[in-house]
């Protein structure tokens, strides 16, 4: 295989990507055939998975527009596995040109993917760190020296917080991630669920057991729980679908097929906190 300029030295092409799978998955082209033979297989046991991953990359791109209106100009993406197709970077900058985003995964493959697909763009970095260490996250240097946390900021955990353990302590995480934002920041996240979701859906979830990235399918309640702090925005925690579609009329009959909730909140000054 002729190895494209976008993939590093050091990654093997004989392996499949969990980070590329998705990439196909969203309609990106940062994939092989052998991440396209997983994916296949993957959506022949669980049929919604390409749709709920797609729903959730469309709600990627209706978040980072309303944020850079609503003043953001600084993003941090934890759990970004590959910026492919719609990113945040080029989304962002598309309508600020001044936007700067940290990309952070904890994907070796993926950040190695990352580093070559962003090489040259000085508003835009990417390290390797875990969503479980919040601190780690925002001491490193390269986050440090494109966020400025005295100005807000939107944190982005899209898709990510499933893959966390409820002995990671997740809230705890994001609270941190909280508790080190300026006033005026944002929060966003989606996150799959148990609810409303077929056998086959919560059988796939058994299965994901066996893996190195078990997926905790969590309820709305449970959901809605990491955003204590923050004042959601609206129209609050909902089916990716239903969060500000660009017409009402891509919803479709059953948007809980997407298998996965989202929202956007704000953190509010001490003095407006409800």
């Amino acid at each position: 295989m002729t190895r494209p300029s976008w993939a590093p030295e050091g990654i093997d092409l004989d392996r499949p990507s969990a980070s590329r799978v998705y990439d196909y998955f969203v309609g990106g082209m940062h994939n092989f055939e052998i991440d396209r033979q997983l994916a296949r297989q993957i959506e022949a046991f669980t049929p919604n998975v390409a749709e709920t991953m797609r729903a959730n990359r469309d709600l990627l791109r209706r978040c980072v527009r309303f944020l850079v209106d609503a003043g953001i100009n600084q993003f941090l993406d934890i759990g970004s596995g590959i910026p492919t197709v719609g990113n945040v970077h080029e989304v962002a900058q598309g309508r600020d040109p001044s936007a700067r985003v940290v990309y952070v995964d904890i994907d070796p493959v993926a950040v190695a993917h990352s580093h070559a697909i962003l090489d040259g763009d000085p508003r835009t970095a990417v390290i390797q760190a875990d969503v479980g260490q919040p601190d780690v996250i925002l001491a490193d240097p390269q986050v440090r020296k494109l966020i400025d946390f005295d100005e807000p900021v939107a944190v982005l955990l899209l898709g990510v917080l499933h893959f966390v353990g409820d002995d990671a302590d997740p809230r705890g995480c994001v609270a941190a991630l909280r508790d080190a934002v300026a006033a005026g920041s944002y929060l966003a996240i989606t996150h799959a669920t148990s609810d409303g979701q077929p056998t086959e859906v919560l059988e796939a979830q058994k299965l994901s057991g066996r893996t190195s990235t078990e997926i905790v399918l969590r309820a709305k309640d449970e959901i809605a729980a990491y955003f204590d702090g923050w004042s959601l925005v609206e129209p609050g925690l909902v089916q990716l679908p239903l969060w500000r579609p660009d017409n009402p009329d891509d919803i479709a009959d059953a948007p809980e097929q997407s298998g996965a909730y989202g929202g956007v909140a704000r953190k509010n000054s001490v003095e407006a906190a409800p």
